[in-house]
């Protein structure tokens, strides 16, 4: 029988020739330089310029290497921008948003997955649509919510409770969650039940320790979403508690009146956890986000 080839840009055939491997190899060789460079380009600035001096981080046209290096600015913006401080306050909110989403999203997840209560596809429909929203829309109403919260009246701004809380109403993390619960076999479940086990200790005892390559992707989605937000963190935190504000927040704060090789210097040191966090754990992303796609 013949062999069948998948439909591609470039036949076998024409691959098998001098010609066309040579093209083949100039092509995916350009097109590879061109993605890493609109990619690494940007990061490479934001570390270079952090090396300039003051009139060489603003010049214009930008110069692609430095004249001159100054190693300095880095500690010099890690000591008069107190990174120290606000690494530890964005680690604080990032592991308290994590916390809270792991509680009240599993929980979420589980009983739209497992428990399916009444309307619970209405409302899960709800949640996703919810998605659709621009960020931006659902600030007001957000800042007003934790400004007198409902029933209570309580005013969390200048509370980490400010940032932690809008945190928790994630939908496209209950949707991942959702979706790794429902790929587990129900025999699984079934069986806990015969046995008396009841809702909580089927989760606690056979759903989360089932799903911890997803927990691990959730986790992972919760602490960068904290470490690299900006706007509300400025809205609920900056001002009201200097020494208490974000990474983001406290740069931003602090370039009013530095000199911009400082800030940039800054900002690529705030850079560097996340970019490390995800050359670590990029294998663990990508797993989490296709597991529970196709059913076993």
């Amino acid at each position: 029988m013949a062999d069948t080839y998948a439909r591609t840009l470039i036949s076998p055939a024409q691959l098998h020739r001098a010609r066309g491997k040579l093209t083949y190899r100039i092509v995916l060789t350009a097109v590879i330089v061109i993605f890493t460079l609109i990619f690494i380009g940007p990061l490479y600035f934001l570390f270079a310029d952090g090396l300039k001096s003051t009139q060489e981080a603003i010049a214009v046209p930008p110069t692609i290497i430095p004249h001159s290096l100054h190693p300095s600015s880095y500690t010099r913006a890690w000591s008069e921008f107190s990174l120290g401080q606000l690494l530890v306050n964005t680690l604080y909110y990032a592991f308290g948003a994590l916390a809270f989403q792991l509680v009240f999203d599993v929980a979420a997840a589980y009983s739209l997955s497992r428990l399916r209560p009444v309307l619970g596809n209405v409302l899960f429909a709800m949640m996703l649509a919810t998605l659709m929203i621009p960020a931006t829309v659902l600030l007001i109403p957000q800042y007003v919510t934790v400004a007198s919260l409902p029933i209570v009246h309580m005013n969390l701004i200048g509370s980490p409770a400010a940032i932690w809380l809008p945190s928790v109403a994630n939908a496209f993390n209950i949707f991942l969650l959702k979706r790794f619960f429902d790929s587990i076999p129900e025999e699984l479940t079934a069986a806990a039940e015969i046995d008396g086990a009841s809702p909580l200790r089927i989760l606690w005892s056979i759903i989360i320790p089932l799903s911890r390559p997803i927990l691990a992707v959730v986790s992972i989605f919760s602490l960068v979403a904290v470490w690299k937000d900006f706007l509300w963190p400025l809205l609920v935190e900056g001002g009201y508690q200097p020494t208490r504000e974000t990474l983001n927040v406290g740069i931003w704060v602090a370039s009013q009146t530095a000199p911009q090789n400082l800030v940039l210097a800054a900002s690529a040191m705030a850079a560097i956890p996340t970019v490390v966090f995800f050359l670590i754990f990029q294998r663990n992303i990508l797993a989490g986000l296709t597991a529970g796609g196709i059913r076993g």
